[in-house]
């Protein structure tokens, strides 16, 4: 028997700014849906599902969600009003006894649920809404760009945890390796229609290209058809009046019809100019030593950058990633060591915190009040690598509206300040360009051009991104900042990084403990004999989803280990001691899974 949808939106029209966002719309979401909800920035995607999780009323259309059914949103900007911590905000949806299940999601996403929230970051108060999420566990999930602001073994933790739920989920992010790994299907918004396609992320842009193809083709038949009707109509004899003036009201529907076709809307026009060339070598440092607070950042750290080469820094939140950028290019100096810059260098700084653009001026007086570009916040001209443009025109190569140009930056999305802040960089001539998490916010659509730009800039980029699709496209060398002052150089990107990590751990491996060694060895040094492509993924995966499993259990053992628990909590004891149960369960389960891989791959 075929169980009901978990939601389903009819016939649903919105307009905002007087231009309708969507008309019409129809949606179905069934159970254990796997959903990556596509679209540029601006289609509509996180407004669709604001509309999904009932925050935003449409003006017309049905919401229907079956009587039972809990449904649960990530908010980017949770309101935090009236909790004194982060825990207790993730903690208040959940029944009395189930609080643990913060402290297990909390340890998983790297934040502190004792932290206060009048004096936790953004990123912070992000990771506790989603940790509220996850705790909960409502049946579907509507998640908007969860892996903003989580470093790259968070965002593997969470790929576990969404893989493994029972739950069904709607995921919107930019993370490639992210969306693929996860999503069964994909919703694709674009000029206000909702198309969907019972394949993951994985095919979408063939899907999307294939769509585009057929509709290029359609509207090229169309123009000849209405060429060749209006041809007609001035050359066509009189006689028969009648019947030509049906051809002629004919005409006019072809030509109504043609102006209906919503013209897609183009990528952004970016270009990089590298001004005068560097020196042949851009930065040495050597020996390079800096504590922070009693912390030690990076230890004896030496490297050198030579001209073009493309450099990502990956590591955990809050191991001095965007320290080590700054003392590179001489923002600050390191404790001991030295940095040594090379001649004529030109910096061009994307900040991840976009603290470039002030929020309430406009786009316009953004773009022309920046004293580096020697126009005042009033002009109408800003200068674009050494040309004058008209600020508007500018905009729009970047997508921005005529009407965007004189509203304030703190009107746009997090998309569109990423786009502004490109724009601003990419007016200048540059020939060293460092980049603090630019890919966050930006649709699949700008980051696959703005690695065709940095592919093409003929200088020289320094790159943190927790991205590893787009670290892999870009990336020549990556520096992997590993803690306690261990900063590792590897040749290549994070798929490059991991292969190599795994031969030094394998190189390392402690014979004694063959299996242990064999498990925990990186799935890049694995056997690969007789698996499929699914067996030798799911065969890389399983070693961490071990460690993670382990770890909860060692979690609520500790808890249980309070011998007063059930006499003073007994609903916080019992479900704790259910849930022990079947993380022991799913270990042992992927323990088994994984030996039998593993014999299967050394069997060949």
């Amino acid at each position: 028997m075929a169980r009901a949808p978990l939601l389903q939106l009819s016939n649903i029209a919105l307009t905002f700014g007087g231009a309708p966002l969507f008309e019409g719309l129809d949606l179905v979401v069934q159970p254990g849906d796997r959903v990556a909800l596509v679209g540029r920035n601006g289609s509509g995607k996180s407004t669709l599902m604001k509309v999904m999780a009932a925050l935003v009323e449409p003006d017309s259309g049905a919401r229907v969600v079956p009587p039972g059914v809990s449904v649960g949103y990530m908010e980017q900007e949770p309101e935090m009003a009236g909790f004194e911590t982060l825990g207790d905000f993730a903690a208040s949806g959940l029944a009395e006894g189930e609080e643990y299940r913060v402290a297990v999601v909390a340890e998983g996403l790297k934040f502190d649920p004792e932290t206060r929230v009048a004096t936790a970051s953004g990123g912070e108060r992000r990771r506790a809404a989603l940790a509220k999420l996850l705790a909960e566990a409502p049946e579907l999930m509507l998640l908007d760009e969860p892996t903003n602001h989580l470093d790259i073994e968070a965002i593997r933790w969470l790929e576990d945890e969404l893989r493994d739920t029972r739950a069904a989920f709607v995921l919107i992010s930019h993370d490639r390796a992210f969306l693929r790994a996860l999503t069964r299907a994909t919703l694709w918004i674009d000029r206000g229609q909702v198309r969907r396609q019972e394949q993951g992320f994985e095919a979408f842009e063939a899907w999307r290209d294939k769509i585009w193809d057929e509709e290029d083709e359609a509207r090229h038949k169309l123009d000849r058809k209405i060429k060749a009707e209006a041809r007609w109509a001035v050359e066509g004899i009189s006689a028969r009046r009648k019947r030509n003036m049906g051809r002629v009201r004919a005409l006019g529907d072809l030509r109504a019809e043609r102006a209906a076709m919503i013209r897609r809307q183009g990528t952004a026009d970016m270009a990089l100019e590298a001004g005068q060339k560097s020196g042949k070598r851009v930065i040495e440092a050597e020996g390079v030593c800096k504590t922070f607070d009693g912390r030690e950042i990076v230890r004896d750290f030496s490297l050198q950058i030579a001209r073009g080469d493309r450099i990502a820094f990956v590591g955990p939140n809050g191991v001095g990633k965007t320290t080590l950028l700054k003392m590179l290019t001489g923002e600050i100096a390191p404790d001991s060591g030295r940095v040594k810059l090379g001649t004529n260098l030109q910096i061009a700084v994307f900040d991840q915190a976009r603290g470039g653009l002030k929020p309430e001026l406009s786009l316009w007086e953004n773009l022309t009040g920046d004293p580096s570009m020697g126009v005042s916040g009033k002009a109408d001209q800003v200068m674009v690598r050494g040309q004058p443009r008209h600020v508007v025109s500018y905009l729009k190569d970047f997508l921005f509206s005529d009407a965007q140009a004189r509203a304030p930056v703190r009107s746009l999305s997090g998309g569109e300040k990423a786009r502004l802040l490109l724009a601003r960089i990419m007016a200048r001539e540059s020939n060293l360009l460092v980049l603090d998490e630019p890919t966050n916010d930006l649709d699949v659509e700008t980051l696959d051009l703005l690695q065709e730009v940095l592919g093409d800039y003929d200088g020289t980029v320094l790159l943190v991104s927790h991205d590893r699709d787009f670290i892999d496209r870009v990336a020549t060398m990556t520096v992997a900042m590993e803690g306690d002052g261990r900063a590792v150089v590897y040749a290549g990107g994070w798929s490059d990084y991991q292969a190599q990590r795994g031969e030094r751990s394998a190189q390392s491996a402690v014979s004694s403990d063959k299996g242990k060694a064999a498990r925990d060895k990186p799935a890049e040094t694995a056997p690969r004999g007789g698996l499929t492509f699914t067996e030798r993924h799911r065969l890389d995966e399983l070693p961490a989803l071990i460690e993670r499993f382990e770890a909860e259990i060692g979690k609520l053992g500790e808890l249980l280990s309070d011998a007063e628990l059930y006499a003073r909590e007994p609903v916080k004891f019992r479900k704790a001691s259910e849930a022990l149960a079947q993380r022991e369960r799913a270990l042992r389960a992927a323990e088994d899974e994984w030996l039998e891989l593993e014999q299967k791959a050394a069997a060949d």
